[in-house]
């Protein structure tokens, strides 16, 4: 069986219709959450899931809609399934996640640091991690916010999925040319000035042969304005379970 993804939420920071942008990452035998933010527990209920169907998590940034859900994840798994979560993230967001965004609320009973709450396994760039037998990752730093490290995945050497990033046509035309990518999963911005993230015309601009390539998430709760507007680009749907 080959990679599948569900999106929990397929919306961007402030999403209120379509949820955060976090997904599912199955292989068979494995469940990757894909970041983990303030909606991702009403999600996964909604799903009829719990904590203990997850293997793993891995966080791209620390941003609220990629983290805010981390705290109860953590707590759930110690106190309801006595088991400590195993969390992917990148080496320089390890201190910035613990001193940043959990300390405040997850230091207690024995809790005093991350590796207290999660068995913590550090990825590096350039380097590609065996997650599953079926699932391999390389992160790839990609700018979002300024003074902020934001990394984006690349999947079993043919799938990339971004993490919040400004336009990166030269990363995007670099793996499609030289890195054998057949697939993107593209976060967008469909209203507004794109000073963090991409936008559609941005988007728009690549050749046919990118978009064509290209799955459309992380958009704005006015999405279904926009159907039929975004070439051959279409929009990933939450909850909906997708071959990748």
């Amino acid at each position: 069986m080959g990679l599948r993804i569900q999106m929990l939420g397929t919306g961007g920071a402030f999403a209120k219709k379509y949820y955060n942008n976090n997904a599912l990452l199955y292989t068979g035998s494995h469940t990757l959450l894909i970041d983990c933010g303030v909606t991702a527990p009403a999600s996964l209920y909604q799903l009829g899931k719990t904590w203990a169907d997850i293997d793993a998590v891995l966080i791209t940034h620390i941003h609220a809609d990629h983290v805010g859900g981390l705290e109860e994840y953590a707590f759930q798994m110690k106190y309801i399934y006595q088991r400590k979560p195993v969390l992917y993230i990148a080496e320089s967001l390890v201190g910035p996640i613990w001193e940043y965004t959990l300390k405040g609320g997850l230091s207690q009973d024995g809790i005093e640091r991350l590796e207290d709450a999660f068995e913590v396994r550090p990825l590096r760039e350039g380097t590609t991690t065996t997650i599953d037998e079926a699932l391999q990752v390389e992160i790839i730093k990609t700018p979002h916010i300024e003074g902020k490290n934001s990394y984006s995945l690349y999947l079993n050497g043919e799938i990339f999925y971004s993490a919040d990033m400004r336009f990166q046509p030269e990363l995007l035309e670099d793996l499609v040319t030289r890195r054998s990518c057949r697939k993107i999963l593209h976060e967008v911005q469909l209203i507004g000035t794109g000073y963090v993230h991409t936008t559609l015309d941005e988007l728009l601009s690549l050749p046919p042969e990118i978009q064509s390539r290209i799955s459309l998430m992380h958009y704005d709760d006015v999405m279904e304005e926009f159907i039929g507007r975004t070439g051959s680009m279409e929009f990933l749907r939450q909850h909906e379970v997708y071959d990748l």
